[in-house]
Order: structure tokens, then sequence, then C-alpha cells
């Protein structure tokens, strides 16, 4: 059985830049042929390069000198969202078979969540972390655009992508992977960052209504991944472990619950200046009732794809860009067991928060140092070698 479907076009479609790369170029496109093969998924480096930043200003511990590092990461993450959705733009200039083929193929196509999410990310820490070089206006300035573009591209990558998994994908059954989550995450990304621009709208209809939509986009996100999740697990269960290149996106199942935390306790935070006094201690409970249970098990499934990674590794497990996996769902766990840590007070959710940040970090500069080593000898921008054959579960 295939690991996905065939897709519906005359190019067959492999994870793009997910597996083991062949170097030359395969296909069209003679013009900036290196563009050809930088699909959505790319998006995914700038993402776990921004929550570097943020989840670190974040933590609830007083490290010298660390908020100058995260300035320096945001600077980082921003450059790369700058030269990422330029090689995105000549992908879809000089490829545009390339770049409509990828939309009408199962392993592709819910990388577009990583746009929207990518947006997100780097306009939340401008906010939090940039407004220390940018200033308040500019900084604001910047999460508001980036707000809204990556808000509006993820609610219709959330609609379209299953939209297209139901009318043209139609993947076979057992094949669900933890990627079909990342199109239904970017709204739940959406929740967290629009908290924090909650203060800076005006009291009244406007800042309560922000602080309704983007409980609105918690629930969207939370629902949509109750419905995925247990297809991926009985994917697991059923068919065996995932293809090693594929098994770091386990790691991407902890976007939605850290996530999911982290927002309820940044609206939590915000509630109290736009909506009523019973509302806004009920929307503080909530945060710590539902985050606390959330976390658990967040923790239960890093220790489960943990083991899987490292009997993946063991197994001859090389890199692959499916790596970056292992930086913004930590990441997001990060930031929630922080802002648990400040709701409770509890010193245990605080070195919780510590422990995940601190392999954050090492993630986050392993993957960004095996990538730019793939860049640089073409490895990762060459044409992807087809996937091999998924077999039943071998051990």
């Amino acid at each position: 059985m295939a690991i996905f479907p065939q897709s519906r076009t005359a190019e067959p479609l492999p994870v793009i830049a997910l597996l083991p790369r062949r170097t030359g170029v395969q296909g069209g496109g003679r013009r900036l042929p290196p563009l050809r093969h930088i699909g959505p998924n790319w998006y995914a480096s700038v993402m776990g390069t921004a929550i570097v930043a943020s989840a670190g200003v974040a933590l609830p511990v007083d490290v010298p000198g660390l908020r100058a590092a995260c300035t320096v990461v945001w600077a980082l993450s921003a450059v790369m969202l700058v030269t990422v959705l330029a090689a995105r733009a000549g992908h879809w200039l000089h490829h545009r078979d390339q770049a409509r083929a990828h939309l009408l193929d199962p392993a592709v196509a819910p990388f577009y969540g990583c746009l929207a999410m990518a947006l997100l990310a780097v306009g939340g820490a401008t906010l939090t972390v940039g407004v220390d070089v940018v200033g308040v206006r500019a900084a604001l300035a910047v999460d508001v655009v980036l707000f809204v573009a990556g808000t509006a591209i993820g609610l219709v990558a959330a609609v379209v992508v299953p939209y297209l998994m139901v009318v043209r994908h139609r993947p076979a059954p057992g094949t669900a992977s933890p990627v079909w989550l990342l199109p239904l995450v970017a709204p739940m990304v959406s929740a967290s960052q629009g908290a924090l621009l909650v203060p800076h709208v005006a009291a009244g209809q406007g800042r309560e209504a922000l602080l309704m939509a983007c409980y609105a986009m918690f629930g969207l996100s939370l629902l949509a991944t109750l419905v995925v999740l247990p297809l991926v697990f009985a994917r697991l269960v059923h068919q065996g472990p995932l293809p090693l290149a594929l098994t770091p996106t386990l790691f991407l199942v902890l976007g939605p619950l850290g996530q999911s935390t982290t927002a309820v306790n940044q609206l939590a935070d915000a509630a109290p200046g736009a909506v009523a006094g019973p509302y806004a201690s009920a929307f503080g409970a909530f945060a710590v009732l539902y985050g606390v249970p959330v976390m658990g098990f967040a923790l239960l499934w890093l220790a489960l794809a943990g083991a899987m990674v490292i009997r993946a590794t063991r197994d001859g497990m090389g890199f692959a860009m499916t790596w970056w996996a292992f930086t913004f769902p930590v990441g997001t766990c990060v930031t929630g067991a922080a802002g648990l840590a400040r709701h409770t007070g509890l010193d245990a959710l605080t070195w919780l928060a510590v422990a995940l940040y601190a392999f954050l970090v090492v993630a986050w500069a392993v993957a960004g140092t095996r990538t730019v080593r793939g860049v640089v000898s073409g490895a990762l921008t060459a044409a992807p070698a087809p996937p091999a054959a998924a077999t039943a579960r071998t051990r």
C-alpha cells in the first residue's frame, strides 16, 4: 500500500522536501529550476524560528541575555519569512504547473496551513520581541497586517484543504497523516495571536468582538482536531509506524494541544478589559481547567512520539525537512506551560516550560543547521525521490 494515494496529475508528486532527495532537476521549469521544488512546507522553518523568539520571552523566569538573543532570532525569522515568500512567489510565477499540482496532492496541500502560521508567528513575535527594535507603533502595525493576512489565509485553508481531500484527493483508508492537522491548527494560532491585539483595540464592541472571534477560532480548530486526531491514531494502530522520514510529523499533534492551551491562557489575560467581570473570571478559570488536562495529554503524546522517533533513528532515519516538526509544536507547549505557570503559580509548570524550551532550542539549532547545509549543497532544492512503498507493521 502506498504511503499516500497517487495524485490525479500528470507528474508524480511525493511529499516535497520530506523524503531523501536525488540531485538534479526533473520535469519542466527551465527558468529558476531551484524554485520548482520549494513547496509550502518551507514555511515550517519560519514558524519554527519565530516560536523560539516568542517562547523565550514568554518563559516565567529571568535569564540574563535571553531577550537579546530572542531579538536576534526574531530578526532572523522576519528575514526568513521575506525570503520564503519571495521563493514561493517565484515558484508560482515560473512553475505554475507544479504549484497547481501541489494543491491536488494530498501529501502537499495541507502544508498551505503553514503559510498562515508563518505570518501569524512572525507577527506575534514582532509585537512581543521586535517591539524592542522597531518601537510600539511599527510593531503593532506589522502585527495587525500579518494577523489579518494570516487569519484570512488560515480560514480559507481550513475550508479548502478538507474540501479538496473530499472531492479530489480521496485518500485511501488507513493513510491519515499528522500533516492533515496543519490547515486546522492555523485558526488556533490566530486565536492565540489575536489575544495579543485585544488590548490595543478601543474599549467597547470592537474589543469584545475580537475576543469572541478568537474564542470562535479556538473552538473551530479544537473541534476539527478532535475529528482528525482519532484517524491519525487509528492509522498508527492498524498500519504500524510511519515511514522513517515522516516519523517526526508525529510531533505535529502537539501543535493544536499546546497552541490551544496557549490560546485560552492569553485570552484569559485579555478578557478583563473586554468583557464583564463574571465572564472574565470564568475565562480565567477555564484557562486552567482546560489547559492542565490538555497539557497532560500533550506530555503523553510527546513521550509516544519521542519513542517512535528514537525507534526510527535506530532504524536509520536521516535528516529531512520533517525535522522542523520538532520546533513549532514544541514551542506551543512552551508557551502553554508558561501561561499555566503564570495563572497557577506552580513552580512545576515553570520548570516544565524551561525544560521544553531547552529541547526547542536544541531542535531548532539542529534543524536549522542541517537545512542550511542542504540548501547550500542543493540537496533540499533538488527533485524529490519517489517515495518507497509502505508496508504493513514490521515489528
